[in-house]
């Protein structure tokens, strides 16, 4: 979809390979995977716990120009949901040419139905605009 994926770890190289060699779950995986063992760049995005050293679960969307789109951070014990990820990021692409448009919550898809030029004429009237 024209994306460049990372992830990225406080694990050493030696754990993400053991992971991938191991875990079926990972076995179609091909992007890269990063040791991030001083923490640095997990800092950099604010998922770093100094307590024990390791990285929460941040899920960061940054567009070409190096904006930050959505971020989201989850617990050690809490995993990310693909689906919703992807809806995110077909969400960022679509809205770049749409620009006057917001997707809602339930938005999967372009086709969808999107908010047209909000504002603070549409507060309390969401559900009749997406159900017009």
């Amino acid at each position: 979809m024209g994306c460049d994926i990372v992830t990225v770890s406080t694990d050493t190289q030696f754990v993400h390979l053991a992971w991938r060699k191991t875990e079926k779950e990972l076995a179609s995986v091909r992007y890269q995977m990063g040791a991030d063992r001083s923490g640095q760049v997990s800092k950099m995005f604010g998922v770093y716990n100094e307590d024990n050293g390791l990285d929460f679960r941040g899920t960061f969307l940054i567009d070409p120009a190096g904006r930050l789109l959505n971020s989201e951070m989850n617990f050690y014990n809490v995993g990310r949901n693909i689906d919703e990820l992807m809806r995110k990021f077909k969400a960022n692409i679509y809205l770049s040419r749409k620009t006057n448009e917001v997707c809602p919550s339930k938005w999967k898809d372009e086709g969808d139905k999107t908010l047209v030029d909000p504002g603070a004429r549409m507060v309390g009237k969401v559900h009749e605009a997406l159900n017009a």
